[in-house]
């Protein structure tokens, strides 16, 4: 099927361009012929009687040296309905060419005919010109036609058609309106322009008139009769991103956005990757810089496990680590769908030069970590593995001991005892003064993590070791697009067409990308000399309910009249607001990156602690119904929310 496909595309193409040669032929004969009648005052019977000659052979050897040289500069390769500055610059190219070699003809036939010429150098000069001109406007003609019947079209608003804006009057734009343009199955239509460039208003881009900027967006809005909005500025930064899509949520349009300027990887612009607004567009900050440099310096060749690793976290810890080039990339993970998808993922993308192998077990079974380390020997370990769902580990909470605290425990032992570099735990805001069970069993695994460097510190002191396990924690908010994210739901309840639920009016998150916080995730632990904290800076935190209704206005919807926003309360043991840390912990930024900072660690009895995880390790297998105040009495902060 596929071949049969192949054959009929490249039978179309080769009959274009027979269709272009015989035009191109045309062309060349008739430009001769015309330069022969002008050369001789337009006497048809003494061009007939004294040149017929020199014409028939001027024609073919022309015809000949042009179709060779247009194949040779690819100008029976182009599609010319997008004919544009390139085909130009190569059809005068191809004819500069053919010229150089229509001046060694003249010389040639002056010598060839002792002083005299077969054809006269005049009409050479004609009919070299006649025909670039030919040929170069056979080419552009059609996209002359189709531009003329385009906007003979767009008088008026035709039923079914779609008015678009464009956000953006540089080369981004451009690209959006020749392909609108060009399209023969978009039903749309670009209206206007708007740009912020004063001196730009009144000109035109592709003959569409840029009509202001963005204060005048509401207005153009209903000048034009608009529908959609396409933003198309990819190098914007983050605030002015979020103010422009501010504006244009208020104008009940569709509103569709052009990627940032690094997702571009080709740097190709196409409608096809144009997407639906998204959480990160109304964030207002720019995308964090991270030490490239120093992140590959302590992963190339080195052997690299991660926990959970086909999670939200875990998987982007994989396609990051795989880029840095490890010896060994270890996805260990309980779940085996989610470590197929990841391995199929990385294999395709890095083939064999990326070495990998996906596990499955659990972190809480002792003897297959512990078999996992004698077998492969990590140098580092992303400690990812964890339940993460607030509402859910409620409704389980000993299931969040066991996972999160005892894998944690046990993922630590294992790596202290067999010599791994660097442990790395993945944490969480939600950990700053509990209110859940997730977020205080996830305060004790950074308890785990500090009071197992102070451990490793003194086993390296006491020459019982060799290698000095470095342990660290990370600890930030709600990353966009990970399973079972609030945004997530957004989406799906806006096309199921609603209601959209939000638990509190005045509930406020902070919130990062995934690629964002693994990034800093992964350059902390280029910082960590043992015990740290780190807290990304999530920037500034945001209205949930703010959120939800910008999602829907940007959809092309109203809130609460064509989607209804509807609250349902509070959770149990969901906060307000999420807290970075706590008022005894301090925080001093790092010098190399004023993304991450580190939580001093408070001071706690080591062998006390020790000694109340292996009873809450025992009480959560027990099922015991009161570990919540088990779990108090190791987290002192953690004030479960009363319902």
């Amino acid at each position: 099927m596929v071949n049969s496909e192949k054959s009929s595309v490249m039978q179309s193409w080769l009959l274009r361009a027979l269709l272009i040669m015989l035009l191109d032929i045309v062309v060349i004969g008739v430009a001769f012929f015309s330069a022969f009648l002008l050369r001789f005052d337009f006497q048809f019977s003494l061009v007939l009687s004294n040149y017929l000659d020199a014409y028939l052979l001027v024609v073919p050897i022309t015809s000949i040296a042009a179709i060779a040289v247009f194949w040779i500069f690819r100008l029976y390769h182009s599609i010319w309905s997008y004919a544009s500055i390139n085909e130009l610059i190569r059809m005068i190219g191809a004819w500069i060419v053919l010229g150089l070699g229509g001046l060694v003809f003249i010389i040639i036939d002056e010598t060839a005919h002792s002083g005299g010429r077969s054809v006269p150098a005049s009409v050479w000069i004609m009919g070299l010109f006649f025909a670039a001109m030919g040929t170069t406007a056979v080419r552009f003609v059609y996209r002359l036609m189709r531009h003329i019947s385009n906007a003979h079209s767009s008088i008026g608003k035709a039923k079914g058609i779609r008015n678009v804006m464009i956000i953006g009057g540089g080369a981004c734009g451009k690209d959006v309106i020749r392909e609108y343009k060009a399209s023969e199955n978009l039903t749309s239509k670009v209206c206007c322009i708007i740009d912020d460039n004063a001196e730009k208003k009144g000109r035109f881009l592709e003959g569409i008139e840029i009509v202001g900027n963005r204060y005048d967006i509401p207005k153009m809005v209903g000048k034009y009769d608009i529908d959609d909005i396409v933003f198309a500025i990819p190098a914007a930064s983050g605030s002015e991103r979020k103010e422009i899509l501010d504006i244009c949520s208020n104008t009940g349009c569709k509103v569709r956005v052009m990627p940032g300027i690094y997702q571009l990887v080709d740097g190709t612009v196409s409608l096809k990757k144009t997407r639906d607004v998204q959480i990160e567009d109304l964030l207002g900050r720019d995308t964090v810089k991270t030490n490239m440099e120093g992140i590959r310096s302590y992963i190339n060749g080195k052997v690299v496990m991660v926990t959970g690793g086909g999670g939200s976290i875990g998987s982007e810890l994989c396609r990051q680590i795989a880029k840095a080039e490890p010896k060994l990339l270890i996805i260990f993970d309980i779940y085996e769908n989610n470590a197929f998808w990841i391995e199929k993922e990385l294999r395709d993308t890095f083939g064999e030069k990326l070495n990998l192998i996906a596990l499955i077990g659990s972190v809480r079974n002792t003897n297959r970590v512990n078999s996992i380390m004698k077998t492969y020997h990590p140098d580092i370990i992303f400690h990812a593995a964890a339940h993460k769902h607030v509402p859910l580990m409620e409704d389980s909470p000993n299931e969040a001991i066991k996972n999160n605290v005892g894998g944690t425990y046990k993922m630590a032992e294992a790596a202290l005892r067999w010599g791994v570099q660097r442990f790395v735990l993945i944490s969480t805001d939600k950990a700053v003064n509990p209110t859940n069970i997730m977020g205080a069993s996830k305060r004790i695994c950074e308890m785990v993590v500090q009071m197992m460097d102070r451990r490793a510190q003194k086993q390296f002191d006491a020459g019982e070791v060799k290698v000095r396990t470095n342990f660290s924690a990370v600890r930030f908010g709600n990353v966009i697009g990970s399973n079972g994210s609030v945004l997530k739901v957004f989406e799906k309840q806006i096309a199921a067409g609603g209601p959209v639920t939000v638990t509190d009016k005045n509930i406020i998150r902070y919130f990062m990308t995934i690629p964002e916080a693994v990034a800093l995730v992964m350059e902390s632990g280029v910082y960590a000399r043992g015990g740290e904290i780190f807290v990304l800076d999530m920037g500034d935190p945001v209205k949930i309910d703010d959120v939800a209704r910008k999602m829907i206005k940007l959809s092309g919807y109203v809130p609460d009249v064509d989607i209804k926003v509807e609250y349902t309360g509070l959770r149990p043991g969901e906060k307000m607001y999420e807290e970075r840390l706590m008022d005894e912990e301090g925080l001093r930024k790092t010098e190399e990156n004023p993304e991450i900072s580190i939580a001093e660690p408070i001071e706690m009895d080591d062998e006390l602690v020790a000694q109340k995880l292996v009873e809450l390790d025992e009480a959560a297998k027990e099922e015991v119904d009161n570990i919540r105040e088990l779990v108090a009495e190791i987290v002192p902060t953690y004030k479960p929310v009363k319902n």
